[in-house]
This record gives C-alpha cells, structure tokens and sequence, in this order.
C-alpha cells in the first residue's frame, strides 16, 4: 500500500516556512500544492527556491521548454500542467507546448535545446554526441551546457517528488499527448 501525503498548510509548517508560504501567497496568490509539500523539510523550500531562482544563461522560454520535455519524459502530470500555463505566460502557443512535450519545435536552436534535454533525461546525462554537436552548432556555449543540466536537475528533482508522492494538482490539467 503506497502511503498517502497530504498537502501541509500554513499551520503545518515552521516559521521560516510560514514566511516563504506568504511570500508565495503575495507573489502568485497561491502557494502551489509541489512547493507546500516541499515544506515538510525545515530547509528544503528555502533551499529550492533559491536554486529555481538564481541567474542561468538560458532565457525564460528556454527553461519552459526545458522544463516541458523534462516532465514529460519523466511522467510527472503535475510538472506538465503547470509548466503548461508557465509556458504559455512566456510567449508558447498550446501547439507548440505540445510539439515541445513531443520533443520537437520548428525553432531550429529551440529544437536542438528540447531533443538534448530530452536525452539528458532518458539517458541520465549520458547524451549522444550528434545531439551535443547540434546544441553547440545552433549557438548554445559550454556555459549553456551546464545551466542545461542544472535545469534538468532542477525539474528531475520536481517531477520525482510529485510522482512519489501523487499530491493534487493545482493548475489546469495539461492535454494528453
């Protein structure tokens, strides 16, 4: 029988937690279920969020198309759904979401970005070199390279926390593929 986890409130959490929780609820007028649930660690929402959010050279869009193909590839309907919204908040079209999730965009650089990811995911960071070859043909740097990875590390890490633990989903279900 697998065990069954309840999103903690306000209440369930410290203090330290309490505050990030309101800082949340200020920023985006909800604490999502992923990140409540990441609370039950004194130190781990802290310390997520200041990963999630510090500088990469890769733009916003890129990390949603990232973040995309990541959750896709590992499963996570949580992840998919709300990088679904996010990504059309940073200029995707719901045909292009899905193209990504496919593992595929018309964009040629964007393209190169989504089939490595993807890789790097199914591959656990053992990438075939045509594609590495073709993310540096299309422009990306060694320095994109390794916020790539970090982005993948990122995302990982959400979606194997959603899917062991199966808690509600907060956002608009994304569309099946």
């Amino acid at each position: 029988m697998k065990t069954k986890f309840s999103v903690p409130t306000r209440a369930d959490v410290n203090p330290s937690n309490q505050q990030i929780f309101d800082n949340l609820h200020k920023a985006l007028g909800f604490v999502p279920n992923l990140y409540a649930t990441i609370a039950y660690s004194n130190n781990g929402l802290a310390r997520y969020l200041a990963y999630q959010n510090a500088k990469t050279s890769i733009s916003n869009k890129e990390k949603e198309a990232v973040n995309l193909i990541v959750s896709q590839v590992n499963g996570c309907l949580y992840c998919q759904s709300a990088h679904t919204v996010i990504g059309k908040m940073n200029g995707f079209t719901d045909e292009q979401i899905l193209d990504i999730r496919r593992g595929k965009s018309s964009d040629a650089k964007l393209n190169s970005l989504v089939a490595l990811a993807a890789d790097i995911t199914k591959n656990r960071g053992r990438a075939s070199g045509d594609l590495v070859d073709d993310f540096y043909a299309n422009g990306y740097t060694n320095e994109n390279l390794v916020d790539l990875i970090l982005q993948v590390s990122d995302k990982t890490a959400m979606n194997y926390l959603h899917n062991l633990t199966d808690i509600p989903v907060d956002f608009p279900l994304a569309p099946a593929l």
